[in-house]
């Protein structure tokens, strides 16, 4: 599969280097709205076309699927661009700024009959199937405590007076955006949408959220979801049963899994796991597509949409408004 790349940062560059491990993957093209950027860009890493016009790129016939990892609030538009010429999309999370531009997204891959996927790893990964498989073995789930709290570099900048990307609303970033969606996401995906949300976050003077909680309240147990990129943390994750508990390191990509009982006994479920660990994601994505199907039966439509849907529900209860929101009213 011949894929054109939209996105000059160091997400795109992890991409490549997992796609290289992929039989049959092919970086064919490169995407920047300045073309020194995109020239640069394609020489580093052996891309043999280059763009500063996205529709002069997807009109070329040289690529067959669009990699889109630009800022949250360009991916609607992007996408549907892409799709709109019959190309398959996968697209960075979050798929899009609200649940309005993810719907118009997805009816953009049903009329087009392509395939549109977000690119959220987790759900893809060894040790999340890990997960997934032994849930049946800790009893009735009462709770899910998800965290991801990294300190962001881009943090020192804001603190010194500068606002980056990171913290910039415009761009529909912040907090919840970019480390949130990694709790959410692999929750809704095992445990469908919630009955409730209740959320709060910390607003930073630049608009976005820096750091904040949600709880999801589902019949019969809840999940804790906190995520931070102004604070740090360390804690595992859990999910906790009345027979046992599943304990992971990391929630966006976790590399060892245990079973613990309430006895001591402690069972290591951790499977093997490739270090470049979105090719798991990227081999999902191209087999979806030759099976000429629009949607993942993983990172499916509904999960998508149902995660957007709870974002938008905890921005809604912080009162943080994206410059996107009433484009979409």
């Amino acid at each position: 599969m011949r894929f054109g790349i939209v996105g000059t940062n160091w997400i795109t560059e992890q991409f490549l280097q997992a796609g290289r491990t992929v039989e049959g993957f092919r970086a064919e093209a490169a995407y920047s709205r300045s073309a020194e950027r995109a020239e640069a860009y394609a020489e580093r890493n052996g891309i043999p076309l280059r763009f500063d016009d996205l529709d002069a790129m997807t009109a070329s016939g040289t690529i067959d699927a669009v990699y889109i990892a630009s800022p949250n609030a360009a991916h609607a538009e992007q996408a549907i661009r892409c799709m709109d010429r019959g190309l398959h999309v996968l697209c960075e999370k979050p798929l899009a700024s609200n649940e309005a531009e993810a719907t118009a997204m997805v009816e953009a891959a049903r009329r087009n009959g392509v395939l549109l996927m977000e690119a959220l790893k987790t759900t893809f990964l060894p040790n999340f199937e890990a997960i997934r498989d032994h849930i049946g073995r800790i009893g009735t789930v009462r709770r899910v405590q998800a965290s991801y709290n990294q300190y962001s570099s881009r943090y020192d900048a804001y603190r010194a007076g500068t606002v980056l990307n990171a913290f910039d609303p415009t761009l529909s970033n912040g907090a919840l955006m970019d480390l949130g969606v990694y709790c959410l996401y692999p929750v809704i995906r095992l445990f469908g949408p919630p009955r409730a949300v209740k959320a709060n976050g910390v607003l930073l003077s630049s608009g976005v959220d820096g750091e904040g909680s949600l709880i999801l309240a589902y019949d019969g147990m809840e999940a804790v979801v906190t995520y931070s990129k102004i604070t740090f943390s360390e804690a595992p994750c859990e999910i906790q049963g009345e027979d046992g508990n599943l304990v992971f390191d990391k929630m966006s990509q976790p590399t060892r899994v245990e079973r613990r009982t309430r006895d001591g006994a402690v069972e290591d479920l951790t499977r093997p796991q490739s270090e470049h660990t979105m090719r798991y994601e990227i081999e999902a994505f191209m087999e979806t597509a030759r099976r000429g199907e629009t949607q993942s039966n993983v990172n499916d439509f509904a999960t998508s949409l149902a995660t957007m849907r709870v974002m938008d529900e905890a921005r809604r209860q912080m009162g943080l408004v994206y410059p996107a929101d009433r484009k979409a009213r």
